[in-house]
């Protein structure tokens, strides 16, 4: 999610050095819980108000808690996360293309929404 901090478009992707747990315990690594996700763990514990992240962190909700109708690209999410999973034995590899996906859909979420299937694509400053 490097876009998510900030990085120029085209620079190569980094990791903030989040300080959290790295006890199975941690909130952070509590995968799904049905309500919420570790995602929307991580938007209240850094107090990230974005609307743009926000609407991600939905879509990563239904995506990571098998409520595939809470938002409409949740099953797009869930469906490239398994086939990433399934086509990338390597963990680092697969992050780099899964922060791709992620700072697409933030992208779409804050600048695209309203875009349609007319080509060519309307250019952004």
């Amino acid at each position: 999610m490097h876009g998510y901090l900030g990085a120029a478009a085209g620079a190569p992707l980094k990791m903030a050095p989040f300080k959290t747990a790295a006890r199975p315990s941690s909130a952070l690594n509590q995968r799904s819980c049905r309500e919420r996700c570790s995602f929307d763990t991580f938007i209240a514990k850094y107090n990230l108000t974005d609307p743009a992240l926000l609407a991600v962190a939905e879509v990563v909700r239904g995506a990571d808690t098998d409520r595939l109708d809470l938002a409409a690209p949740a099953a797009g999410l869930f469906a490239i996360s398994l086939g990433l999973s399934a086509n990338v034995p390597d963990d680092h590899e697969m992050l780099r293309y899964g922060l791709l996906i992620y700072d697409a859909l933030y992208r779409w979420h804050r600048d695209l929404r309203t875009e349609a299937h007319n080509w060519p694509p309307v250019k952004l400053a």
